[in-house]
């Protein structure tokens, strides 16, 4: 792992989430910044920082929701911003695609960049 539990725990608004949950997020985001990431030549600093940012998206999109509007008690709150799906679904993930200089994480989360499986035929 790059990052850590309490840089992660860092950035995020208010986690209710404990450190092994969140330890299981990092896991996940380092083998998915490993992967997309590892050869692109970026910095370990900077694969620190996306593994980070990543880390904390997984977990906003997964088990902590950020919200786009909320309302209660005749409260009503609806966040600016642009939202998308995938790495543009949260802030986080928005700001792990800003910091990859190499284009790979805009490439797939505009849906440019796909994993293709061949099948060979065998004709023995």
């Amino acid at each position: 792992m790059r990052t850590t539990v309490d840089d992660v725990k860092n950035i995020l608004d208010d986690t209710q989430l404990t450190d092994i949950q969140i330890e299981g997020f990092v896991n996940s985001a380092n083998v998915f910044v490993t992967a997309t990431l590892g050869t692109k030549g970026l910095t370990e600093a900077l694969l620190t920082d996306i593994e980070m940012w990543i880390s904390a998206h997984m977990i906003s999109v997964t088990r902590e929701r950020v919200y786009k509007e909320a309302g209660a008690g005749g409260a009503y709150v609806k966040y600016a911003g642009a939202w998308g799906e995938g790495l543009l679904g949260s802030t986080y993930g928005q700001m792990a695609v800003s910091l990859d200089i190499s284009g790979t994480l805009v490439n797939i989360a505009k849906g440019k960049s796909n994993a293709w499986v061949h099948a060979i035929p065998n004709f023995d």
